[in-house]
């Protein structure tokens, strides 16, 4: 039974498995296309002003402070003590959701939030880190796919909790809490990592045939070295800076961070790479700016106190169209490097369209349908400037022009909440908000 376990263990399906189980259950969370109606409700009892101004724009200040040190203990931890931590804090954050009250608390429940955000990245370097390379693509495949199912269908479950059987929206939050917290007790059983991308990175299986296949030639090349190498010795300097050289190994941190800086060096000297990242940039700060204040649109348009709330469905359609568009991708026979920027130019056109539409319609339901084009759009594009991006880079390089991608979005998201959300900034209402991120996107 042992051998069987140990097995098992081994294998890249126990893992895979366990991992789809914490992708979906951390996904699972009925209250978030409620947040918004939950704070402002009896339950909290925030004003909108406080909401948007006060509380929101904590989450991108603190997933900006944590992203890149969590980047680098992601690796150096071997993944899995971030996958908990994770865990931990999407468990501290519903914590404090259901029973915490003010405008601090949910300060530092935004706070918690974005070292969840920040740790994600642990979610999917993990999957290179025990699957073999001939399984890469399949499992990525089933761990994006199951996160987007779980988040589906948590958001159907809570339109038809709220809409059919009038399920406040506390019992939403308590739903989330156990799902989030059955992802944390799964995390702790996932094996702990051998290897990780850089910090504790193992010879390819090519790097060391090479090697072994070059033994007889440097045996051979012995002799002829030694007896170079006693010439050398007598050249002035030579003897002191072999000697520097013993001394000082380097630091594996430092050695890596500047391994890391020329690899990105090489990778952004490429302008077709660089014009498709800084469009991944603007995109990706526009996206998650509109994701954040997208519910206090909708209360501006329909106040949640006087009308029917559809945010589960409208997050469901959303997120479900926004998968068969990123999924029909990888299938459609097209020239990307011919058609890309042209697909790239006419969806951001789209995409602007359908913010603009949501800033100036007074009908909910238009707004609803501006979300569901928008948000549409935006998954079928990510997917093309992946791919665009991903297609000549090793999977190293891959996870650090993502790293710093990520980053310079959320730099630019972090300009615009401190010039136009912030309550230290302009403090402009959410419909001028959108105004100037359908301006971000035309860009």
């Amino acid at each position: 039974m042992d051998c069987f376990q140990t097995s098992l263990s081994n294998s890249w399906i126990y893992p895979t498995i366990l991992l789809c189980l914490f992708g979906f259950f951390s996904m699972m969370r009925p209250s978030e296309p409620f947040l918004i109606p939950y704070l402002s409700g009896p339950s909290k009892n925030l004003t909108s002003s406080e909401i948007t101004n006060e509380v929101l724009p904590v989450w991108t200040y603190s997933y900006l402070a944590l992203l890149l040190p969590v980047f680098v203990l992601t690796d150096y931890v071997r993944y899995k003590p971030v996958i908990v931590l994770q865990g931990v804090s999407f468990v501290t954050t519903w914590l404090l959701l259901l029973f915490g009250q003010g405008v601090k608390v949910m300060q530092v429940v935004e706070f918690v939030f974005g070292m969840v955000s920040a740790t994600e990245v642990a979610y999917y370097a993990y999957i290179y880190s025990v699957v073999s390379p001939e399984h890469y693509q399949k499992v990525s495949g089933y761990c994006r796919s199951v996160t987007l199912v779980a988040y589906t269908a948590a958001s159907v479950l809570a339109q038809l909790l709220v809409s059919l059987a009038n399920v406040s929206y506390f019992y939403l939050n308590v739903i989330s809490l156990v799902s989030v917290s059955i992802a944390l007790s799964v995390s702790l059983f996932l094996p702990m990592p051998k290897k990780s991308m850089f910090f504790h990175a193992k010879p390819s299986k090519e790097a060391l045939e090479k090697t072994s296949g070059q033994d007889a030639v440097l045996e051979g090349a012995h002799e002829d070295h030694k007896a170079l190498h006693q010439e050398l010795v007598t050249i002035p300097g030579y003897r002191e800076s072999s000697q520097q050289s013993k001394l000082e190994p380097g630091n594996a941190v430092l050695r890596n961070l500047m391994q890391w800086f020329q690899d990105l060096k090489e990778c952004y000297s490429s302008k077709r790479l660089f014009y498709w990242s800084l469009w991944w940039a603007l995109s990706t700060a526009g996206f998650n700016q509109i994701l954040n204040y997208v519910q206090i649109l909708w209360d501006d348009k329909a106040p949640f106190q006087d009308s029917s709330i559809y945010n589960g469905a409208v997050e469901a359609i959303a997120t479900f169209g926004g998968a068969v568009a990123s999924f029909a991708v990888g299938y459609v026979h097209v020239d990307w490097d011919l058609l890309g920027e042209l697909a790239l130019a006419v969806f951001s056109v789209v995409n602007a369209g359908a913010l603009f539409l949501m800033h100036y319609t007074l009908s909910i339901w238009l707004c609803y349908a501006g979300y569901l084009v928008f948000k549409s759009s935006y998954m079928l594009l990510i997917t093309i400037a992946i791919f665009q991006i991903a297609i000549n880079l090793s999977m190293e390089r891959y996870a650090l022009v993502f790293g710093i991608n990520t980053f310079l979005a959320l730099v630019i998201q972090t300009v615009m909440t401190v010039i136009v959300v912030d309550q230290r900034g302009l403090n402009l209402p959410v419909r001028i908000q959108m105004a100037i991120s359908y301006r971000k996107e035309d860009e």
